[in-house]
Order: C-alpha cells, then structure tokens, then sequence
C-alpha cells in the first residue's frame, strides 16, 4: 500500500450529505473482481448524461475544467454509507483521490479508506464549508504527519485520528503487516505459554495408517 505522509492537490467540493456507495460506483459499474478498470464508473450516475455513452454532464464538479485532477474531497456528512462494498473505495483510489474530507463518514466505507491508501479527514460542517469556499488554482495540502489541512490562504484545520490508523498509512501497511511487525513478540509469547500452559495446545495428529501397515 502507497504511504500518505503529506499530500497537496486540487480539492473539489461535493457537499451532498449522505452520499452512499451506490452513489460513489453504482452496481452496475461493478464489472471487475479487481481493484482496477472502476475508475470510469465513479459517481457515474452524476457524472454522465448517458452513463452507457459516458457522456461527460458539465455541471457535475469533477467534469469542471478548474477541478481537472482532482486528489482531495470535501463531502458533506455521512459520507460512504449504505452497503459494506470495497469496490467504492477502489474506484476513488483508482481515479486518483488520495483524501476526503468529510464531518462524519459510513463505519465500514472509513475503515476501507483506510485499508487502501486514502486518508478519510473528519472535520466540523462549518470548517469543511469554509475549506469548500476556497478551493480554486492553489492548491490544498494534507498533512498526516502533523495532522492538520491547510487551505489554500494557509488557514490550518487540526484533525484527529487513531494512532494505528496514523500508522498504518504513514508506513504504507495493510492491517496484516502492521500485525506481522509484532512477529518475534507473538513468537516470544506463544513459547512462553506453551510451556507454562501446554494442555491447551493440540498435539500434532499421529499419521494415518497405510495399506500396508502391519499389526503386531
């Protein structure tokens, strides 16, 4: 998984509350078992006047000129609820969203996001309007390390976030390697438990006679 330590982007405001992971890639768009080939189906049905032609709808943020590469979200509350689909979180990743910045988000959606490299920012209503106010050419910048977003004037919003969740983007880790990092402790532990509590452990299965084992 691709570390997120700082990142500056163009910010695009979509401050719809909540908007559910139909919404964010529609089950249609669902063709691919992969992480990849979702990125066209993103809020495809916002996004396109003809959704089968994909037909660009100029009114839809992402197909503005001024958000042409969009890398950070400013969504409005309840973000990413509705059903427990992965492939949401895929497709944003894949179109190249790195942060979203939200006031609340769906339980599951958040812990994806995190699971896959995007860095979902809570922030209050009131401090993700005034972030939405001044998107524009410059720039918006997320910094994990410090934990604060910083506004194109370089107005910062201070953010919280669990200190394993920090690292496992930090560190680019999945929650499978954070764990692995803790390898010689488990082993330690297992020794040590094993010897001081053998009965609960399973003795290794005798093999099964043969064909040609004898009987005495």
């Amino acid at each position: 998984m691709e570390t997120f330590v700082v990142h500056q982007g163009v910010a695009a405001p979509l401050l719809r509350a909540n908007i559910d992971t139909d919404a964010i890639i529609p089950s249609r768009e669902m063709k691919f078992v992969s992480k990849t080939g979702l990125a066209g189906g993103l809020f495809a049905g916002w996004r396109y006047l003809d959704a089968a032609a994909r037909t660009p709808d100029p009114a839809f943020v992402l197909n503005q000129p001024e958000f042409a590469g969009t890398s950070i979200l400013l969504v409005g509350a309840n973000f990413g609820c509705g059903s427990s689909r992965e492939h949401a979180v895929w497709a944003l990743r894949e179109y190249g969203i790195r942060a979203i910045v939200a006031p609340s988000f769906g339980a599951i959606f958040q812990s994806n996001c995190m699971r896959n490299g995007i860095l979902p920012v809570v922030l209050a209503e009131a401090e993700v309007a005034l972030l939405a106010q001044q998107v524009g050419p410059q720039p918006m910048t997320v910094d994990l390390q410090r934990q604060v977003v910083l506004s194109a004037n370089g107005q910062a919003f201070r953010f919280e976030i669990a200190p394993a969740q920090r690292e496992m983007l930090l560190e680019g880790l999945d929650p499978v390697a954070l764990t692995l990092r803790l390898d010689a402790q488990i082993t330690a532990f297992q020794t040590r438990d094993r010897a001081q509590r053998p009965w609960i452990y399973l003795a290794p299965a005798a093999p099964a006679p043969t064909a040609h084992s004898k009987t005495a």
